[in-house]
């Protein structure tokens, strides 16, 4: 069984889009609603200005603006926050990293250095610098997205500091998952890849950092906890009445599908910003007919 000292955010973090009004701004109104929504949805952690956040094509303001909104919106609730500060330049990452600390977020992601493909002691020394900031770290290691692959010994040696307190694996690698795991048992590890969460939990993840709990929150988390309880009949059911969703999810560029899919299934939050572009209608007619598999919707 997994407890709250294996699990620092729970089983399911949500990596949560980012709304936009029909202008094109940060729809911050709409960022509290739906923080308070997943929160409400099986949603333990959210996880805010992530990839799935668009990231890329968010100023500093507007993440910090951001920040500020989802910390408010949970306060009063036991949902913990956890800040996309991550760059690929190590002073950008520690300054964020600073500033989402003051601002009250629980936790940051931060993603492996992407394009600039820094060796494994440059690795290392990236995420000491913003772990050496105070606030607790997820590790983002999600080499198809990053061009670099944080190796079994870097985590180790990260996983020594005592605010690198968890590892976000997108390796989509069950061995290498496995690896992790048996090498450094102190470690919880979150699978990155929502297809991949049942399998990954078999061999010793904890969670999830989902993209599809925007639409299956209390599946996933039902999944994860039926895994745990030893009921795999329950969660091999729940994996496979979820698995078209995840593919429904990534069939284009994410956050660009499940964007379409909220404003379609929960409320309007904006269209994605450029070089992304909404989605196909091949593509929403695969997240239509997945969501009709669910029992409600």
């Amino acid at each position: 069984m997994t407890d709250s000292h294996t699990t620092p955010f729970g089983l399911v973090a949500t990596a949560m889009i980012t709304p936009f009004t029909d202008s094109g701004e940060v729809d911050h109104q709409k960022a509290w609603d739906l923080a308070r929504h997943l929160a409400a949805n099986g949603t333990d952690t959210l996880v805010v200005a992530g990839t799935t956040g668009e990231s890329p094509t968010l100023t500093d303001q507007e993440k910090l603006a951001l920040f500020k909104t989802i910390v408010e919106a949970v306060s009063e609730k036991k949902t913990k926050v956890m800040a996309g500060t991550g760059t690929y330049d190590t002073a950008h990452s520690v300054a964020m990293t600073e500033k989402a600390g003051e601002i009250g977020v629980d936790a940051v992601l931060a993603v492996t250095p992407y394009y600039n493909k820094p060796t494994q002691d440059g690795l290392a020394a990236h995420f000491t610098a913003i772990a050496d900031v105070g606030v607790p770290v997820m590790v983002y290691n999600i080499p198809g997205r990053s061009a670099r692959l944080i190796e079994i010994e870097t985590l180790a040696h990260l996983a020594g500091h005592n605010n690198i307190v968890a590892v976000k694996d997108a390796v989509e690698n069950l061995d290498f998952t496995s690896q992790t795991v048996n090498a450094i048992p102190g470690l919880p590890v979150y699978s990155g890849q929502d297809s991949l969460t049942l399998p990954m939990v078999s061999v010793g993840a904890v969670g999830v950092v989902s993209v599809i709990a925007h639409l299956a929150g209390p599946s996933i988390q039902a999944m994860i906890k039926a895994a745990n309880a030893g009921d795999l009949p329950e969660a091999r059911r729940l994996h496979h009445l979820m698995l078209p969703l995840c593919h429904a999810c990534f069939l284009e560029t994410s956050p660009s599908p499940v964007k379409a899919a909220m404003s379609r299934y929960w409320e309007p939050v904006g269209d994605v910003r450029l070089p992304l572009v909404g989605p196909s209608d091949e593509t929403m007619a695969a997240i239509e007919k997945a969501m009709g598999a669910f029992p409600t919707s």
